[in-house]
């Protein structure tokens, strides 16, 4: 008996290592790496898109501020 449910581990260990190697050969295929880095990119690109946002408001309010003091002299 304790054979038999060894034998069952085994099988059921190895099914399941067969579906995980499936799934990592799909995403290592150069469709599923390109598709991956062009969601980097687009990514990336909304980040520096915001940071430069900010950028330029902290800049006109730093400007604003400023033309205040200046102003105000």
């Amino acid at each position: 008996m304790s054979r038999l449910f060894w034998i069952g581990v085994g099988v059921v260990g190895a099914y399941y290592a067969g579906r995980w190697i499936k799934r990592k050969r799909q995403q290592m295929s150069p469709a599923a790496i390109g598709a991956n880095l062009g969601d980097v990119f687009v990514d990336a690109g909304k980040l520096v898109g915001a940071s430069l946002d900010e950028a330029r408001r902290a800049a006109a309010q730093k400007e604003a501020e400023l033309r205040k003091l200046l102003d105000g002299s």
